[in-house]
């Protein structure tokens, strides 16, 4: 599934290893949007990476770095210019990460609400398709 991933010469494992930033970047600011960073949100963080194709032994690292450049950073563009032209799949398991993380502490603010539709419309994403996943998290609580 995700081959897009493999076998890539040194400029796109370059632009491959800033789309892991990217994505890190915008997974902790979602965890930190309810004003709480836990270690479960920093898991959901690096198991996601690992998912789209990141060395397990580098997310540590990459997370690291989110950290430091999501704290200098005031606005999500920053994380979503390059992100919105990366494959489907990877938008939606990005997608999927993120109501993780929102839902990780069993409930969903308005601002975390806020910056899904946000993030539904940067990363051009269908609603109704963010909502099914949202849906799938929602009655995991249950």
């Amino acid at each position: 599934m995700f081959d897009f991933l493999k076998n890539k010469s040194p400029d796109e494992n370059i632009k491959q290893n800033e789309t892991f930033l990217e994505v890190a970047c915008l997974l902790v600011h979602a965890s930190k949007i309810d004003q709480t960073y836990t270690e479960k949100e920093k898991e959901i963080i690096k198991k996601t990476l690992v998912l789209l194709g990141a060395d397990k032994n580098t997310t540590g690292n990459i997370l690291k770095e989110a950290e430091e450049i999501e704290k200098d950073s005031n606005q999500i563009l920053d994380f979503t210019k390059n992100l919105k032209n990366v494959e489907k799949e990877t938008k939606l398991i990005l997608i999927e990460a993120l109501w993780n993380i929102i839902y990780s502490d069993s409930q969903s603010d308005m601002y975390e609400a806020n910056l899904m539709r946000r993030l539904t419309g940067l990363l051009y994403l269908d609603m109704k398709e963010v909502g099914d996943i949202k849906e799938k998290f929602k009655k995991k609580l249950i």
